[in-house]
């Protein structure tokens, strides 16, 4: 009869496992709509706003730059190898424009946002609920959830788009001094296909998969953290899963958007 049972667990075992994800989310969805009014009730935690757009938004930069650098430059040398086949390398610079500004940008740098800073966000926030920090914060008569985790979502969204026009610019810029000083195209012809295609909208859609992606990584990271258990392993379980999960929503998101986009003929 055993291997009855076994076979018989081993059919419900996925189906257990889809309960728990769905019920995970299902709490997950109700965690976000727990804090919608808390953004528009007082007191404003302004002063802990400006310490998270520190601790996220320029604690990241440093990153950012690197990442922005050797992108354009790789962007620049791997898309003359094709442009060069057709003779077509003048053609370069709005290519390279758009694939920053509107995919690589947003995604890249939201992706080190969430290596550099919702990691250290669950984590933080995990340390804080399994050594009762967050419950001593709740015996003052303090909304943990207004004080903790509002400032962080909100210094995220807000500081993402600011990183993403930085990395455009620093990612444009490394990719116009290699294709034009290293591959030798012709920087007058780079930068007039440039001026000649640009809309509003290659540089518009970028920002705005960034407000999106720094609301989703903060609600991701601060959940996680904030609903931490079972000591330091549960710590690293919530940080762990906090950066997993976000790298995986912000590629679906940006496939949503990308979508969206085009419906829209953005």
């Amino acid at each position: 009869m055993m291997w009855i049972e076994t076979f018989f667990a081993w059919i419900g075992r996925p189906f257990v496992h889809l309960y728990e994800m769905m019920s995970g989310f299902g709490r997950f969805i109700e965690f976000q709509l727990s804090l919608v009014p808390l953004f528009f009730k007082p007191p404003y935690r302004v002063k802990e706003f400006f310490q998270q757009m520190e601790i996220i938004g320029i604690g990241t930069l440093g990153v950012i730059l690197l990442t922005a650098l050797f992108t354009g430059m790789v962007e620049a040398i791997q898309l003359y190898h094709g442009f060069h086949r057709f003779g077509a390398e003048n053609f370069m610079g709005y290519t390279i424009f758009v694939s920053i500004s509107r995919e690589l940008g947003p995604v890249f740098a939201a992706l080190m946002l969430t290596s550099r800073a919702i990691s250290a966000m669950a984590a933080e926030l995990g340390t804080m609920r399994v050594t009762e920090q967050i419950d001593a914060i709740e015996t003052l008569a303090v909304d943990s959830k207004k004080y903790l985790v509002i400032p962080r979502i909100l210094a995220t969204t807000l500081s993402l788009p600011l990183l993403v026009i930085t990395f455009d610019f620093i990612g444009n810029v490394s990719a116009y001094i290699i294709s034009t000083q290293a591959l030798g195209v012709n920087p007058v012809a780079y930068k007039n296909t440039i001026q000649q295609y640009l809309e509003f909208a290659d540089i518009g859609t970028g920002v705005l998969k960034a407000f999106v992606f720094g609301f989703l990584v903060s609600s991701i990271g601060s959940y996680l953290g904030y609903i931490a258990r079972g000591g330091a392993r549960g710590v690293g379980i919530a940080t762990t899963s906090a950066v997993v999960y976000s790298a995986v929503t912000i590629f679906a998101a940006n496939y949503l958007l990308s979508s969206l986009f085009l419906f829209l003929d953005w």
